[in-house]
């Protein structure tokens, strides 16, 4: 059993790279996961939650319901399932 909430920190990662592993900690996430927190933070832009948006979303990922703002502009949630 996983953690019902799995935080993911991709500061410095490529676009690609951290686009590329919140994939796989989707794919590995199980049932008992219900969000995915991803910390990219938002200094130096938004490219990686541009990207999470365009890549992710919106019926991409079969797993993902949707995705909302964390708590602050350099958070994105994606919610695998309702609570």
């Amino acid at each position: 059993m996983q953690s019902p909430i799995i935080e993911i920190d991709v500061h410095g990662l490529t676009t690609d790279q951290a686009v590329n592993k919140i994939e796989n900690i989707i794919k590995k996430a199980d049932r008992s996961t219900y969000r995915i927190r991803v910390i990219h933070g938002f200094h130096r832009g938004n490219h990686i939650q541009n990207a999470i948006y365009r890549e992710i979303g919106y019926g991409l990922n079969p797993k993902v319901l949707r995705i909302t703002g964390g708590d602050n502009p350099g958070i994105t949630e994606l919610v695998l399932r309702e609570y």
